[in-house]
């Protein structure tokens, strides 16, 4: 293991608790890394910080997608009735139900929605996970082309070698390693830099563009590419013109309007320090991020009040 950065502290009491390690990149519009921390070069899995990737190779292979549809492509939703209505409309159009979902069933991550199914006495369902709307665009694209959609994960198929591509091109590297996500589909392993270089694609392509259409989708519908209270969509929300996508596992990409890009991967896996230090990435560039004051720290909690916080290094400790 290459040697890993200290990217966030959990400072209680005045007492360092816990320490992130990790890595995190910060491109500047160039596409020159400004800001190095830890194995920026060593591949990751991106997690679903590729679902914006993924949706643009749906796009691109003629699936019919535009605002909150691509959105939700892009994005993993919260499980709201909401987005399941969106899941539905889109499948429906190409002539296919909740059935033809091959991801698996799931709770809603809103916890509201959670205890009003209970309540209801429902369970788990396909279209309640986080990445349906990523499935629903793939089956999609499917039909568009007449491909098979019984097996539309498979590393193999014209979907997913479609996929590959566009995230390679994007990236601007061959992918370094083949897995597969926890929604059962293929997930290409990236270097940290060269996730950062393909969100960075995505805000800094041609007006109109395809790569452009889902950067502006996910911007313009960010209630798509998380929900209500979803710390995706209020960041996007706090910075007019970011982009915004976590994945499980630690990690956390972030392009805003000026081409600068960030890309985080915490070794832990615990995504709950991913933002704090991704901003910090980001101001590190000089970029604008007070917009965005409230989530440069996490408040430490005793007794039901802030005692401490989760800071950066370069932050002021508490």
């Amino acid at each position: 293991m290459p040697e890993l950065a200290v990217l966030a502290e959990v400072v209680r009491s005045g007492f360092t608790e816990s320490v992130h390690y990790g890595g995190a990149v910060g491109l500047d519009p160039s596409g020159r890394a400004e800001v190095a921390l830890g194995p920026v070069e060593a591949p990751v899995l991106p997690r679903s910080s590729a679902k914006p990737f993924q949706a643009l190779a749906c796009l691109t292979a003629g699936a019919a997608l535009a605002g909150p549809s691509l959105a939700i492509a892009a994005g993993s939703h919260t499980g709201e009735d909401f987005h399941v209505r969106l899941v539905g409309e889109l499948l429906a159009a190409y002539g296919l139900g909740f059935g033809a979902l091959a991801c698996p069933a799931s709770w809603p991550e809103d916890e509201a929605t959670l205890h009003a199914l209970v309540r209801a006495g429902a369970t788990p369902s396909r279209e309640r996970m986080n990445c349906s709307g990523k499935h629903a665009a793939m089956l999609a694209a499917c039909v568009a082309n007449d491909w098979d959609t019984a097996s539309y994960l498979a590393p193999g198929h014209p979907l997913q070698q479609a996929v590959r591509a566009v995230t390679e091109e994007l990236a601007g590297e061959k992918a370094a390693h083949v897995a597969v996500d926890g929604c059962g589909a293929p997930l290409f392993g990236l270097s940290l830099t060269g996730l950062a270089r393909a969100v960075q694609a995505l805000v800094r392509a041609a007006p109109g563009s395809a790569p452009r259409q889902v950067a502006d989708a996910m911007r313009e519908h960010p209630e798509y590419v998380g929900g209500t209270g979803h710390q995706n969509t209020e960041l996007m929300r706090a910075l007019p013109g970011a982009l915004v996508k976590g994945g499980a596992e630690g990690v956390l990409v972030v392009a805003l309007g000026s081409g600068h890009a960030a890309a985080v991967k915490v070794i832990d896996g615990s995504p709950r320090a991913t933002t704090v230090i991704a901003l910090d990435v980001l101001r590190r560039m000089g970029c604008d991020v007070t917009g965005a004051a409230a989530f440069e720290s996490v408040d430490v909690l005793g007794g039901g009040v802030p005692v401490g916080r989760i800071v950066t290094p370069s932050r002021t400790r508490p």
